[in-house]
């Protein structure tokens, strides 16, 4: 083989190995393009986009990483949300249990002093590890599947939190009970607020989970876990243990982004906070190039499918002008979908699989050229009729000659 052969060779499987990332910063790069051309405020106020952009996805990234970790390892872990409210409820509940009280009787939380807010982070980080052991236990010895146990945790969590909220707020404050928790501490106040707070700990910990991952047996374990479980038993992998790491780091890297997400409001209020938070982290493991069956998946990916996915929600709310938040969960779906389908079809032969056989074919023909119709009604703002019915005429017509090709191809 020549020298320029090699070097080709080397070339054409770094790229096999790191076109996920590419491809992800690419379309990083078309959304903000498409973004700086539709709205002014990209190009006029660069630096405050660009600091709450990075603000936003740093948060989203950090239990995103814990998610990925938990897809790794062939687990699905659907508490997040949940872990996150429950979280802020502990940390601003250790805050005021131990908050001095004036004179009056009433808490000063302007000052807590850096003990406080130590006791208040380590003891919200213990009890995300007993949520992540309390997963593991009813997977390994109990044999719930990990979709029902964390499932267990998104109802359950968010309610007791609630209830631990009201209760700890009349027992603590001379005010009675109440569903929230208000913490004026500026230290407390800053870890989330300060854009650069939670993109210092996103690197942090995407550079240790990196390591974890990819420079360590446990990190080899966790794929070959995720990869074949039986294999991985039989090859003498204690397969018990690594899921209870999987599920802890989940837990933790959940309470870590539900501390700064209670610091940047400065509150906790268990009944919004982190809400559908779950199906983000589970959107940007996948979109970052993990795969739901396990084993497969990077950190450099899981870091760019957060930044992707963040740039593409402030894309929606700076380009659609009337109620942008409506359109978050259907672009978020959508998202799912398509990085799921593109994982699964990346080595399945996509140009060659046949994706409308049959009735079952036509009838989904038909939906998705409704389903385009509506959304592209939906998100214009004048002639939604006009431009909804011609978009899907003309994906029905895309995806009749599609169909017409693969029944000639058939034949």
């Amino acid at each position: 083989m020549s020298r320029n052969d090699s070097n080709s060779s080397n070339f054409a499987r770094w790229l096999q190995r790191y076109g996920n990332e590419l491809g992800l910063l690419f379309a990083i790069l078309v959304v903000v393009g498409i973004t700086a051309g539709m709205d002014d405020s990209y190009r006029q106020k660069p630096s405050q986009n660009a600091a709450e952009i990075l603000r936003q996805a740093s948060l989203l990234g950090i239990f995103a990483l814990g998610a990925a970790t938990v897809i790794i390892a062939g687990g699905i872990d659907l508490s997040s949300g949940s872990v996150i409210a429950f979280s802020g409820a502990i940390c601003t509940s250790i805050m005021i249990a131990l908050a001095p009280v004036d004179d009056a009787g009433n808490l000063q939380t302007r000052d807590l002093g850096a003990g406080i807010l130590c006791a208040a982070v380590v003891g919200t980080l213990l009890v995300a590890v007993l949520i992540g052991s309390f997963h593991a236990w009813l997977i390994t010895v109990i044999g719930l599947p990990p979709f029902i146990a964390t499932l267990a945790s998104l109802v359950g969590l968010r309610s007791l939190a609630r209830v631990l909220v009201q209760d700890v707020t009349a027992a603590v404050t001379t005010q009675g009970r109440n569903t929230q928790i208000y913490v004026n501490d500026a230290s407390f106040r800053s870890w989330g607020s300060r854009w650069w707070i939670p993109l210092v700990i996103f690197l942090v910990l995407s550079g240790l989970m990196w390591i974890l991952m990819s420079k360590t047996v446990i990190g080899r374990h966790l794929y070959a876990l995720g990869g074949n479980e039986e294999a991985a038993k039989l090859s003498g992998i204690r397969t018990d243990r690594l899921k209870w790491l999987a599920y802890c780091v989940g837990t933790v890297t959940a309470a870590i982004a539900g501390i700064l997400y209670s610091s940047y409001v400065g509150m906790s209020n268990p009944a919004t906070q982190g809400m559908g938070y779950e199906l983000n982290a589970i959107a940007a493991a996948v979109v970052g190039g993990c795969s739901l069956s396990g084993g497969i998946g990077t950190i450099p990916g899981v870091m760019l499918g957060a930044l992707f996915l963040r740039v593409v929600i402030d894309s929606v709310a700076k380009t659609v002008k009337t109620n942008p938040d409506e359109f978050q969960g259907l672009i978020v779906g959508a998202l799912v979908v398509l990085a799921v389908a593109f994982n699964e079809l990346r080595d399945a032969g996509a140009l060659k699989k046949q994706f409308f056989p049959g009735g079952l074919g036509v009838v989904n023909i038909f939906i998705l050229s409704l389903l385009g119709g509506v959304i592209t009604a939906v998100m214009s703002s004048d002639h939604k009729l006009v431009i909804g019915g011609s978009t899907a005429v003309v994906i029905l017509g895309v995806l009749a000659f599609k169909k017409f090709l693969e029944m000639r191809s058939r034949n």
